[in-house]
């Protein structure tokens, strides 16, 4: 990664602060952010909340068990594979366009499967919702970036939607469990239509007119082919190793596919004219930093709502309801942290003390949590272990979602954004299939010296959870010693994008 600071990098330290724009002062602005965040919530919420409804969806539909895994892979295969396409496409055709479209799509898809008489039908709106979801997430970042900034309510508007990409889980988990236990599994994705309908009304309102920033860049169609089938690839790679194992032919092959794909993409992205993601976006110090920051989280953090699903489920017998209602600590605390503290932090320290913090608070609050037991009281040890991990989420995703897109040419705010949910996506897949493999290694090893009586398996069961839980609290150690290495130090100055780019691009809020 480069070190020089570019003209683009918003954390210079004695850079004046340029002239307020007149348009970022925009009455409607704080409008804007609530739906975008809504909209967040929405495609977040939605990787999760399925998960709750499955068995239910299962005995309606009755499909296998070992085809259980496609209704959640479908979506991550099509979110993760396309969200660099999705953000381009709004960087061409202008982001309010793509988001409402992006918006429309995902309702629709809802709609369908939410009405699915057979699983393919469930399978085929799911990889639908995903696809969609890949045009709309870009576009409300960039969108969100390129409304606020001005320092300090950029600060506070991307605490708020930290809170959201943080607890956004969680929430999902709960309403799941809502939805299923009183209403119907179909509600599960009924339940897009309502966010939907609101934001695509909000966007309608309060979003002034907008189009492509400047003059459109070109697609890049072989570059949109490759890294959307690289990272197909190594989606789908870690979703069998989950399933059906490292060493099944399947994973191999997927696995090697999309790296050496995403590598070609590298290397072509450095020469062609005009790349699909250029690599300035990504080698920007902060910028790279705060990307793996994304992903590593997402890695750790997946595990978090996986294992502890299980535990409160499996082990202590709680409903799908009451499991929702358990990890309500960690939401709460992060949307605290991430709209009342890191809002004042960042513009006055900047974001490296804030991840590093946030990521040993993350680490602390795994390792309390690793330390349940069959019979551990719920208020001693899992809500006080969520509400520090709550802690250090709202720091890290109030600090790496801004500094993410700060700085960034208007003409590539759409794919700089989607470089923060690809991050994320894969981070995720990354982390869940590495822990699941990790929990199963250690259920195998414990059942070998034990037996497998009720009594063993239980335990066998509790360790393979607490494994998982410390394996994370390491990678959010790793998160705190790469961003201390990495990320500059400095505070992110209070300015707009460069004149260059005023020229260029008005903020989505100006009528």
């Amino acid at each position: 990664m480069t070190t020089d600071t570019a003209v683009h990098s918003p954390f210079t330290a004695s850079a004046p602060a340029a002239p307020r724009r007149q348009g970022a002062k925009h009455q409607h602005r704080w409008w804007v952010l609530a739906v975008l965040a809504l909209s967040q919530l929405m495609v977040v919420l939605d990787a999760t909340i399925v998960n709750i409804a499955l068995p239910t969806a299962q005995k309606a539909l009755a499909f296998d068990s070992d085809q259980r895994q496609w209704v959640v892979t479908a979506y991550s295969l099509a979110f993760g594979g396309l969200l660099l396409l999705g953000g381009r496409l709004s960087d061409l055709f202008g982001r309010k366009v793509t988001y409402i479209s992006g918006l429309v799509g995902f309702a629709a898809a809802s709609a369908f499967g939410g009405f699915a008489q057979n699983f393919a039908e469930l399978v085929t709106a799911r990889a639908v919702q995903g696809a969609f979801g890949a045009l709309l997430a870009p576009a409300a970042l960039s969108l969100l970036s390129t409304t606020f900034t001005n320092g300090r309510e950029r600060a506070r508007a991307f605490g708020v939607f930290g809170a959201v990409a943080g607890s956004g889980g969680a929430v999902g988990l709960l309403l799941g469990g809502v939805l299923t236990e009183y209403a119907s599994w179909r509600w599960c994705l009924f339940v897009n239509l309502f966010f939907a309908i609101v934001a695509i009304i909000g966007a309608l309102t309060f979003f002034g007119k907008q189009g492509p920033a400047g003059t459109r860049p070109k697609l890049d169609i072989p570059g949109t082919v490759i890294v959307s089938l690289g990272l197909v690839g190594v989606v789908y790679g870690f979703s069998s190793a989950e399933t059906n194992g490292w060493a099944q032919a399947q994973t191999v092959v997927s696995l090697a596919a999309g790296v050496l794909l995403l590598v070609a993409f590298v290397v072509l992205e450095s020469r062609v004219a005009h790349p699909l993601l250029p690599l300035r976006v990504v080698l920007d110090r902060q910028r790279g930093g705060s990307y793996l920051t994304v992903a590593l989280t997402g890695a750790g953090l997946f595990g978090v709502f996986l294992f502890l699903a299980y535990y409160l489920q499996t082990l202590r017998g709680y409903t799908p309801l009451q499991t929702g209602i358990g990890f309500l600590p960690m939401p709460v605390t992060v949307a605290l942290t991430s709209t009342l503290i890191a809002p004042r932090l960042l513009p006055r320290i900047g974001p490296k003390p804030m991840i590093v913090v946030g990521a040993l608070f993350g680490a602390l609050g795994l390792l309390l949590l690793s330390r349940i037991g069959l019979a551990s009281d719920y208020w001693t040890t899992i809500a006080p272990a969520l509400v520090v991990l709550g802690l250090g989420m709202g720091n890290i995703f109030g600090a790496a979602f801004n500094t993410a897109t700060s700085g960034i040419d208007p003409r590539d705010a759409g794919v700089g954004s989607a470089m923060v949910n690809t991050s994320q996506q894969i981070g995720g897949s990354i982390g869940t299939a590495v822990l699941s493999t990790l929990a199963a290694d250690s259920v195998t090893r414990y059942l070998t010296d034990h037996g497998t009586s009720r009594s063993a398996q239980a335990l066998a069961q509790l360790g393979s959870y607490q494994s998982a839980f410390l394996t994370s609290s390491g990678v959010f150690l790793g998160i705190a010693v790469l961003a201390f290495l990495i990320l500059r130090w400095g505070r992110p100055q209070p300015r707009n994008q460069t004149a260059a780019g005023q020229k260029q691009h008005e903020p989505v809020a100006a009528h």
